[in-house]
């Protein structure tokens, strides 16, 4: 009876305690004016501006969907035409990572981006002829550029005119919604860019040659020094056993190119001023050729020691170091001048005292993180209000019809050359009918690593020697060795023909016209004294095929220059029906 009357006011008492409890509560929730209280007032004030910047973020980023599209096309366009020489030149093999550095630093500088320039009403006016003039000028100008550039994939001073019209467009798109403090600010992502394009061959073969050959000669006299004798040969290195870097002669300077994309890419993600990022860069470059000089000197020193078979065993590990020790030293030098710079800003320099000011806010924001958030809510307002306000001047009919237009460019040109390759004749082929019978004939084992550089589908090569009637036989030229003829009689001519085909694809064009005699004869020792242009020979009847005639000279201490005569031809296997020859013509041969 105890427990049970003790339990029941125990129970008791819990529920006039829940009781009063909830009368003490229910004033808030019963409350006649409950909407405008001001604990509702001041718990549903910080939800609005939150709802309004979603709402808003979801329209800005409905819109923006558009510009995105159309510039994603536009740079992948430009990408996949370059790709073609990453692919096939080893120098620019570093272009696959490029448009995700750029990529990478543009969002970086997306993050601090400035605020959006103020315009006048007549400025907006004439913001929109200059915008409409320069944008329709570039996109035009891909018309031209893309039908030329993948009939000649090989001609390097389009890919720049491309990238150009590219980067207009996008700093023009950038320019429009913020001003010029936004293309000053983005110009640098954008600009990047352009290290992966390839350098036009009038201005690439004489600075790489130049520099190959510098290295050539320094290592020389470095193997010298250590005892071992060398010779240089134009970018080639001779010693005893053999030549050092045949087979790379025309390949330039390994990792030049790319250490100049590692110090841009450094000077950017250090923020260093323009003289601290030409700094970095002619370091970067500084130590690149000093790498190749070690290189050399390496390789030199192990054909000199051991043999030139072991030369092909250390070049790919020596060639991979270069890298690895361009990249370390330039991040090295970048993190030193990074430091000095940050240095100097503290040191009392007007930049510095921004950044202290700047320090002083962060930090009195720190103390009130309410009025932090209204800061960024207020600052994220003001940005979005005033890309907005430019937003009528790149609307999205007008990218609507960029988009549109860039479409019709692919869709137009590819259907041109398609109708254009449909009356060609593919199964007419011609081979060589080599002269077997000629003097001192044997052919030629082309070397594994130079199919590998070629990359060519079929290749055969053979040599011979062409003597005058009034030649004696005891006066027969000495027997050839390798692909080179040292002494010959007189009036007596060595006669080399390599042919090489390459089957129809989008980097065949490249690959035949990557290895040329004006390009790669100069690289090892000889020089060039003649063009003597182009000239059609007749093959077989009334077949002709063009040749471009060079003239070369190369002189040995102690003995007289020696001439070269290269014949280039580049021909192609198909030809319009209309002009087909005949069948039984269809093997060529001379």
């Amino acid at each position: 009876m105890h427990s049970a009357f003790g339990a029941k006011n125990v129970c008791r008492d819990l529920c006039h305690a829940f009781w009063q409890l909830c009368l003490k509560h229910s004033r808030f929730a019963l409350a006649p004016n409950l909407v405008s209280s001001r604990s509702v007032q001041s718990l549903a004030t910080p939800q609005k501006p939150a709802d309004a910047l979603l709402v808003s973020g979801r329209h800005f980023s409905a819109r923006l969907a558009l510009p995105l599209l159309f510039f994603g096309a536009l740079w992948f366009v430009l990408c996949r035409q370059l790709s073609g020489e990453w692919l096939v030149n080893e120098q620019y093999n570093y272009g696959w990572f490029v448009p995700f550095f750029a990529l990478y630093l543009f969002w970086l500088r997306w993050q601090d981006r400035p605020p959006a320039e103020a315009r006048s009403q007549k400025l907006k006016a004439r913001s929109r002829w200059i915008a409409a003039f320069i944008g329709i000028a570039a996109l035009f100008l891909l018309l031209p550029v893309r039908l030329f550039e993948i009939a000649s994939p090989e001609w390097r001073p389009l890919g720049w005119i491309h990238t150009a019209s590219v980067a207009t467009l996008t700093l023009l798109y950038l320019w429009c919604v913020g001003g010029k403090p936004w293309v000053r600010h983005f110009a640098f992502p954008v600009a990047f860019f352009f290290v992966a394009v390839p350098w036009p061959t009038a201005v690439e073969v004489p600075i790489i040659q130049g520099l190959m050959r510098m290295v050539a000669h320094v290592a020389a006299e470095t193997g010298m020094l250590l005892g071992i004798p060398a010779q240089v040969e134009g970018n080639l290195i001779r010693v005893s056993t053999g030549l050092v870097g045949v087979n790379e002669a025309c390949s330039g300077i390994r990792s030049l190119q790319t250490s100049l994309m590692i110090g841009l890419l450094f000077g950017e993600l250090k923020r260093l001023s323009v003289l601290r990022r030409v700094a970095l860069v002619v370091g970067a470059v500084i130590i690149a050729l000093f790498a190749n000089f070690l290189r050399a000197v390496f390789l030199v020193t192990v054909a000199a020691t051991k043999n030139i078979s072991e030369v092909s065993r250390w070049h790919d590990v020596a060639g991979y170091t270069i890298i690895a020790v361009v990249f370390v030293s330039t991040m090295g030098l970048a993190y030193w001048l990074g430091k000095f710079e940050s240095r100097t800003r503290s040191a009392g320099t007007p930049s510095g005292r921004r950044e202290g000011r700047e320090a002083e806010r962060s930090g009195e924001r720190e103390s009130n993180p309410k009025s932090e958030i209204g800061c960024q809510t207020a600052e994220a307002r003001s940005r979005r209000s005033e890309v907005g306000a430019r937003w009528p001047v790149v609307s999205s009919p007008y990218v609507a019809a960029a988009l549109c237009w860039l479409l019709v460019v692919e869709i137009g040109i590819a259907a041109w050359y398609r109708a254009h390759e449909t009356n060609l004749v593919s199964g007419i082929r011609w081979t060589v009918q080599w002269p077997e019978q000629a003097p001192k004939f044997r052919k030629l084992n082309i070397d594994p690593e130079i199919r590998s550089v070629l990359r060519f589908d079929e290749g055969q090569s053979a040599v011979w020697m062409l003597t005058p009637p009034s030649t004696s036989e005891s006066s027969a030229p000495a027997k050839t060795s390798g692909t080179e003829i040292n002494r010959l009689p007189p009036n007596a001519v060595a006669c080399y023909l390599y042919v090489f085909r390459w089957k129809p694809g989008r980097n065949s064009a490249l690959l035949a016209n990557l290895h040329r005699p004006d390009v790669c004869l100069p690289a090892s020792g000889w020089t060039q004294v003649a063009d003597h242009g182009v000239r059609s020979y007749p093959i077989s009847g009334s077949v002709e095929l063009p040749f471009r005639h060079f003239e070369f000279q190369r002189a040995f201490e102690n003995s007289t220059p020696q001439t070269a005569h290269a014949f280039y031809c580049l021909s192609e296997d198909r030809a319009v029906a209309s002009s087909a020859p005949e069948p039984s013509r269809a093997m060529w041969s001379w």
